[in-house]
């Protein structure tokens, strides 16, 4: 047998795994196809602020979109149970039924929330903003946070785990991370009231 007629034999033997592997090009194109499809709908739906345009050093002009961010956290809970957080610009939900995607100008930053025997921390992660962009504001309850630049924009409600102290609570922001610290609210302990009886 010569060596063409034993490299014939060899492939004909395995012709199913190289037909599939010859699908690769398919496959790719495709892919690329649906994935050309997504980033027209998405940018179709992206709000105004979040498309811009810029010329490169060479003199062409280029649109740039973005930022969209997605991502999420996932804890576990005192109760043992993971728990998932979403945050970024981009939200999922659906709308009679159907999958839709909301993009929003404002970015929900990752945050964790820390809860100590006397004490509530909030850290959060906003990279790319300066300190005295960053707007705060305490409730018994809440912690919103907001920044509004041209460049960037981040803005988050967290519901706090018990009451605190807003009026006492102190911040700082290094290396795009701030931290939240409020004492929690003193139970009010009643000695009571006497009761007549009738």
């Amino acid at each position: 047998m010569s060596e063409d007629e034993w490299w014939s034999n060899w492939f004909r033997r395995r012709w199913p795994f190289f037909s599939e592997f010859g699908r690769f090009d398919e496959i790719y194109k495709e892919m690329e196809d649906l994935m050309e499809t997504e980033f027209k709908q998405l940018s179709s739906k992206a709000p105004k602020e979040l498309i811009r345009e810029r010329t490169l050093p060479d003199g062409r002009r280029v649109k740039q979109w973005g930022p969209f961010v997605y991502g999420y956290s996932v804890t576990i809970g005192p109760d043992g149970k993971p728990k998932v957080k979403e945050f970024g610009n981009v939200k999922h939900g659906t709308k009679r039924g159907r999958p839709r995607i909301e993009i929003k100008e404002q970015r929900e930053p990752l945050v964790d929330i820390l809860e100590t025997n006397g004490d509530i921390k909030v850290v959060a992660e906003m990279p790319g903003v300066e300190k005295k962009n960053i707007k705060l504001h305490g409730s018994t309850k809440t912690l919103t946070i907001s920044v509004n630049t041209p460049n960037r924009k981040y803005f988050k409600e967290v519901q706090l785990p018990a009451e605190v102290d807003p009026s006492k609570g102190r911040s700082t922001y290094k290396n795009g991370v701030l931290d939240v610290t409020m004492p929690k609210k003193a139970e009010e302990k009643s000695a009571g009231e006497p009761i007549n009886i009738e």
